[in-house]
């Protein structure tokens, strides 16, 4: 079940990648931005959505899996407002 936070966490670094070179941002650092707050934000869902929440469903079941994809969700959510923002600084700091 952990493939797809593993996929979508180098999927992250390649966004943010591509997305400081399209911005004229510093590419490694963008990256390294955008993967640490992607893989910060899944643990961090993980341990106060998920866990909390784990004994309440039954085992092998369809609650239970999206119940285990929903770090992903919440780490994606989370990167796309770095991104975001990361953007924003940059656009105002050109002159």
């Amino acid at each position: 079940m952990l493939f797809l936070a593993k996929l979508c966490g180098i999927l992250t670094l390649v966004w943010f990648y591509l997305t400081a070179k399209n911005h004229g941002g510093p590419l490694i650092n963008w990256s390294i931005i955008g993967l640490i707050g992607y893989w910060l934000t899944w643990w961090l869902s993980k341990m106060l959505i998920v866990v909390p929440l784990a004994g309440m469903v039954t085992k092998h079941s369809v609650v239970e899996f999206l119940l285990t994809q929903l770090p992903v969700v919440c780490a994606l959510a989370a990167c796309f407002l770095i991104r975001k923002k990361l953007i924003a600084s940059i656009t105002t700091n050109q002159p």
